[in-house]
This record gives structure tokens, C-alpha cells and sequence, in this order.
């Protein structure tokens, strides 16, 4: 007999306009929907046609409407300058609507786009909801992006106005954004109006008078400014993700469906009620950082945390454990990566001990693949159910996941569970043809998408029928390769170019992974294919290891070698690894393996904009050259 959560998840594909327009009764709308689902212009779909209503009232306003004004909604932690603050829903109204004043007085209306350049500071968080508020659409571009990037998100979406801050902080350096920025507003063809600087005490940047203004300063003349009506079907953001050709694809989220999925989700999917304290570890540059450090928590209710530091080294590997057990977190949702740097550092998870998790209920993990060994290092230390969910930029919110809010779902190590409502996953080849179960295919998702979903790309929609709905009519291209169980489990294995072929076997490198960190000395791993005249493809995998391990690298190696031929067997054709002391990762902390691809078959590359550490890419360069690649 089907559970709870499986009779829920059908009904949502059965009857998707009654399952969310019962969902939809939790956000308070100005005006009701003509039409739950408008399918006339697929497979762009739109959610709840011709209603009004503001994001930024149901984040804040109705809250304090409600009587809850005294409730903590935001706190601000922050390591890297000793920093904690806590801002009841009243004040956060307040301060929110002043900011909405402000960027009124500089000719912000409704449909105007701003860009936000900032660190992880409270002002950024308020200059979100400001622009929700006006009904302008904020673009949140990463605090500290390369100039050349900044420039082409400037170019795409011509904001109105910017917001950024003088600088940003890390546990050993200032980032200093004003050069970054007037770089890219000299590379850029469109000028803003206005930039406004957020002068932090740590450094304060040189202002040009005919253009910049000071945050403080220009605040102080600023008038309080109310919520304003806007179609459900409206754009409440751009957020950029990188693109295939060079431009980046600036994704679109609506107002209403959003508001709907995201406050669904943190009741449903997190069990996470009014009240509690839920913590996305994240930046707000980010998809993550938008759905739930921002919008889905206020949306619900919730106290959020806003964290300026890192998982490890502000000041340790227990700074994670420290504001879990400072601000009573409830959930915590913090990226695979990150919880690898923490193994790696702590090992034997000893400063999980030193603080007080009483009231700590479980840990989710998205961003990439969760391999079953960190999740079952963190179970095993947490005592807590740690849980593998799986989503995009794109989406918006979870694909699949385990929905504690309705049925705690067994958990399965390596899988991200079961899809979520709305979100018919399917395993196709290349074809487009259903496969059987436990074949690994491309994932897709069969349309319409559930709301919370991105509308399309921002003046791109012939770039988003080629790369979304193209390659399988009728369906979402995930870009995600995997397989689903029987039970109906769905296992993220790689992106489809992942998937290596060797000898004519299809072999995920996800899964060669999941071996490899299973390894006890390995706290993290990376697999990619490089080419070979005889097979075609081969793997070649790089290892980090724990910290204060002593063992020879090479015999660690080997016994890699070994274990891949154990687990996935001799067709795997595994002979080669490196061990180094990091991999390069994007600052979301996904692994640049397209990167290391190119670099060991001596492809032509180019450093990522959103590279995290450039310097582990001379690392990666210094490996391959010690095992001989490329062969020129």
C-alpha cells in the first residue's frame, strides 16, 4: 500500500491545478488567480494567471500584520568581524521599506531591474525584499565576482541602479569590490543611473561623485515606501548561472508560483514551522541563498541566519556546529562540499562534541552528489538524519528530496530520495524513450514544471528551447544523468558529459567517485575521462586526504586502483590517480571537472570566472604532469 508521501506525489500529477491551488491558500494574495495553470504558450507554463500579490509583504509585512513583530527574523553572524545581530520582523519591515524609499527616490518603478553586488551583510538581504517590494527584479550577482563577469550580467539585464559595498571579508583578506566594480562599469555598454556603496569599517572605497553615492548618506533622506501589487506571473528576479557559450544564462523566477513552492517546501519538505530557526548555509549569490536564505524561510515564518564566514577556518571545522547550537538551528542545509572540508579537517568529528545540537534536527545537502561516505560520516557523528536532496538554478527548489514535513522517507546512501510534487523525473536515452529501471539515462522531467520554476532565460528564449526543452519534446532537460530504483529512488550519478565511455561501456564517473571516497584516508575525490586511442576513454581520479594523514600517497593510490576494480570491476579500466592538496571548485563549491578534462587531454581552457582558488588548478597542472598528460 502506497505511504503518505507516495499518494501525496500522485495526486500532484494527477490534479496539479487542485494541488496547488490548495497550496497556494498559505500566501496572501491582493487578487485571486483567473487560471491555476496556463499551459497556451508551452512549454513555457505559467502559475496562477491574473492574480496580484507582493513577495515582499508575505516575507515580511504580514507577519508583523499578524502580531509578530517581536519574532527574530534574520540573524547576522559573522566570524570574520566578531559581528552578531539579530533583527525582529518590525525592524526588518522598517528597514525594508526605507530601502524601498530610497531606490524610489533614484527612479526605481516597477519592472526595473537592479543589480546587487554585496557581501554577506543584512543590507543585502534588505535590498532583496526592497526591490520584491517595488516590484522591481533584483539581480544578485556573487560579492567579489571577476569584472568581465559583473560586466556581461550589467549588459544583460541594464539595471537601473546598483547596490554593492566597499568590500568583502575573508578570514585572511579584504576583497576590495569598488575596483571590481568600476572595472566592470568600464568594460560594460550600458551605464546605470546610480551605484550606491555600503561603506564597511574595514575598508571604505573612494567614490566618484557623479555617479556613487553613500549608502549611509543617501538612506537618510529616503521616505518609507509600501508593498506594490504585482502580477503572480511577473519576474521577481534574474540570477545568472553559467552558460556553454561564454554568455551567462540569467535565469527568471515569477512572484506567485514561487512564493507557493518555496513556502510548500519549508513546512513540507523541511518540517520546519514558524517560529523555528532554519540555516542555509549559503551565500545569497546563489540559487541557494535566494530560495532559502531569503524568500523561503521569511515566506514560513522563520528565523533565518545570515552567515559571513566559512565551514572551516573562521575559526575551525567546528564554526558550522558553534551557530547551530548558538541560534538553536533546527535544519541545517549546507552544500556536499563543505561538509567534506569539515571531514577533512576533523576527522574523527571531535568538535561536534564541544557544543550543545539538542535541538538540532536534521541536515540536508545539495549543490552535488552527496557520495554515501560523507553522508554516512555525518549521520553516524550528527545522530541526526542527514538527507540528500537534488535541484538547479533552473528549478528553484527541490527536484527530489525526502519530505520529513509528510512522511520521513528511508534513506538510501547515493540517492537523493524521491521526486517532489509536481516533479516527474524520468531516466530517458537518448532517444527520448522511458528506460527500465536501474538503467542509467538522461534525466528529464516530464512538463509542466511545478510551480517555482523558472519562467526562462532573460532574453534568451531560442537559447531556452535549444538547451532546456529541446533535446526531449514534452520534457525538461536536467543536464543530469542517473537512474531510478525500483522503489522509485532517483540516483544522480554525473552531468551527462560525465559519463565516460570505455570500451563501449557506459561508466558514470559519480559512481567511481562514491568508491573512491569510500576510501578511509580520502575526504575528497574527483573523476573525469580523458581520452585514449585505445578504449576511447579512461578515468583518471584525484585525491585530497584527510588531514594529518601520514601514509605514503602511492600506496593510498593504489589501493584506490584496487578498489574501483573491486566495486566496479576491471572494465572500469581505472589505473590512474594523483593525490593533491585541494580541487578546484567554483565558490558554490562544485568541482571544475569539465576544467580538469580539458587541462588532461591538453584541450584548450580558460580559468573560470567562478573559480574559487585558482591557485588548485597549478596544483591539477602539476599532477598531470607527473603522471605524463597530456601526450602531446
Amino acid at each position: 500500500m502506497a505511504g503518505a508521501f507516495d499518494r501525496l506525489y500522485a495526486a500532484s500529477l494527477r490534479q496539479p491545478e487542485a494541488f496547488w491551488a490548495e497550496a497556494a491558500e498559505d500566501i496572501t494574495w491582493f487578487k485571486r488567480w483567473d487560471r491555476v495553470l496556463d499551459s497556451s504558450a508551452a512549454p513555457f507554463h505559467r502559475w496562477f494567471k491574473g492574480a496580484k500579490l507582493n513577495t515582499c509583504y508575505n516575507a515580511v509585512d504580514r507577519h508583523v500584520a499578524a502580531g509578530r513583530g517581536d519574532q527574530v527574523a534574520l540573524v547576522y553572524d559573522s566570524p570574520v568581524t566578531g559581528t552578531k545581530r539579530r533583527y525582529r520582523y518590525a525592524e526588518l519591515k522598517a528597514a525594508v521599506a526605507e530601502l524601498a524609499g530610497a531606490l524610489h527616490g533614484l527612479g526605481v518603478r516597477q519592472g526595473d531591474a537592479v543589480v546587487i553586488y554585496m557581501p554577506m551583510v543584512p543590507q543585502a538581504v534588505f535590498a532583496m525584499l526592497a526591490c520584491a517590494r517595488l516590484g522591481a527584479i533584483h539581480s544578485v550577482v556573487f560579492g567579489g565576482f571577476a569584472s568581465p563577469e559583473l560586466a556581461a550580467r550589467i549588459d544583460d539585464c541594464r539595471p537601473k541602479v546598483v547596490l554593492s559595498a566597499s568590500c568583502g571579508l575573508e578570514a585572511q583578506r579584504i576583497v576590495e569590490y569598488k575596483p571590481l566594480l568600476d572595472k566592470a562599469l568600464g568594460l560594460a555598454k550600458h551605464t546605470p543611473q546610480k551605484c550606491v556603496i555600503l561603506q564597511r569599517p574595514e575598508h571604505r572605497a573612494a567614490l566618484d561623485a557623479r555617479r556613487d553615492l553613500d549608502w549611509d548618506d543617501w538612506l537618510a533622506r529616503a521616505e518609507p515606501h509600501d508593498c506594490v501589487a504585482v502580477a503572480a506571473t511577473d519576474p521577481l528576479y534574474i540570477l545568472y548561472t553559467s552558460g556553454t557559450t561564454g554568455r551567462p544564462k540569467g535565469v527568471v523566477r515569477d512572484n506567485g508560483g514561487h512564493a507557493v513552492a518555496l513556502h510548500w517546501s519549508m513546512q513540507n519538505l523541511y518540517a520546519t514551522q514558524p517560529g523555528e530557526t532554519y540555516w542555509a548555509a549559503s551565500d545569497i549569490g546563489w540559487v541557494v541563498g535566494h530560495s532559502y536564505i531569503v524568500y523561503g524561510p521569511l515566506l514560513n515564518g522563520n528565523t533565518t541566519v545570515l552567515y559571513e564566514g566559512k565551514p572551516v577556518g573562521t575559526p575551525d571545522a567546528g564554526a558550522f556546529w558553534r551557530v547551530v547550537a548558538e541560534h538553536r538551528v533546527k535544519t541545517l542545509f549546507t552544500a556536499p562540499t563543505a561538509l567534506r572540508a569539515i571531514k577533512r579537517e576533523d576527522p574523527q568529528g571531535s568538535l561536534i562534541g564541544e557544543h550543545d545540537l539538542r535541538g538540532f534536527e536534521a541536515l540536508y545537502l545539495a549543490g552535488e552528489r552527496t557520495d554515501p561516505a560523507t553522508l554516512q560520516w555525518a549521520s553516524s557523528r550528527l545522530k541526526v538524519p542527514v538527507i540528500d536532496h537534488w535541484w538547479q538554478t533552473e528549478t528553484g527548489w527541490a527536484i527530489c528530496g525526502s519530505c520529513r514535513g509528510i512522511e520521513p522517507l528511508p534513506i538510501k546512501p547515493g540517492s537523493a530520495s524521491k521526486p517532489m510534487p509536481g516533479m516527474d523525473v524520468r531516466a530517458l536515452d537518448a532517444e527520448g524513450r522511458e528506460l527500465p529501471r536501474g538503467q542509467i539515462g538522461a534525466l528529464a522531467l516530464k512538463l509542466p514544471l511545478p510551480p517555482g520554476t523558472f519562467l526562462g532565460l532573460w532574453n534568451a528564449e531560442p537559447q531556452c528551447r535549444a538547451a532546456y526543452y529541446d533535446p526531449f519534446p514534452g520534457s525538461y532537460s536536467t543536464a543530469d544523468a542517473g537512474y531510478i530504483d525500483d522503489d522509485g529512488y532517483v540516483f544522480v550519478m554525473s552531468r551527462t558529459d560525465d559519463v565516460i565511455n570505455v570500451a563501449g561501456h557506459r561508466l558514470s564517473t559519480g559512481a567511481m567517485e562514491e568508491v573512491l571516497a569510500g576510501h578511509p584516508d580520502v575526504a575528497e575525490c574527483a573523476v573525469c575521462g580523458i581520452n585514449d586511442e585505445l578504449k576511447g576513454e579512461i578515468p583518471l581520479g584525484f585525491l585530497v586526504l584527510n588531514a594529518g594523514c601520514a601514509r605514503p600517497a602511492q600506496a593510498i593510490v593504489g589501493e584506490c586502483v584496487d578498489r574501483i576494480r573491486e566495486h566496479i570491476g576491471p572494465v572500469a579500466a581505472f589505473k590512474n590517480a594523483a593525490v593533491v592538496k585541494r580541487l578546484p571548485k567554483t565558490r558554490s563549491g562544485k568541482v571544475l571537472r569539465g576544467t580538469i578534462r580539458r587541462m588532461a587531454n591538453g584541450e584548450p581552457w580558460t580559468m573560470p570566472a567562478t573559480i574559487d582558488d585558482p591557485a588548485a588548478l597549478d596544483e591539477i597542472g602539476a599532477a598531470l604532469t607527473a603522471l605524463g598528460l597530456p601526450r602531446l
